[in-house]
């Protein structure tokens, strides 16, 4: 339909930026916090409504209930899982 959404690489924070909390996230994004060392994302908002990040966010919402310490959305995975969902959610 035109509309693409960016690939989670391209969406993401790198390290530097992932310290700070002054950084912006773009409008149609999201701040979330993955894995041990609680890095920075920016995913698009659109991925709330799949399936499988839903699964993620029951699983946050298990964890934390509403309480995410961090100012974003806390996901209790590894970065792997969640680079393995997101990539999967690339298009769609």
């Amino acid at each position: 339909m035109g509309f693409r959404v960016p690939a989670i690489r391209q969406a993401s924070f790198t390290a530097g930026q992932a310290a700070s909390k002054s950084v912006k996230v773009p409008k149609g994004y999201l701040a979330v916090y993955v894995g041990e060392k609680q890095k920075r994302f920016a995913i698009p908002i659109s991925y709330l409504n799949q399936p499988s990040f839903q699964g993620l966010l029951s699983q946050a919402e298990e964890e934390f209930g509403y309480d995410h310490p961090m100012g974003g959305l806390t996901i209790p995975c590894s970065e792997d899982v969640f680079h393995h969902i997101t990539s999967l959610l690339i298009g769609q």
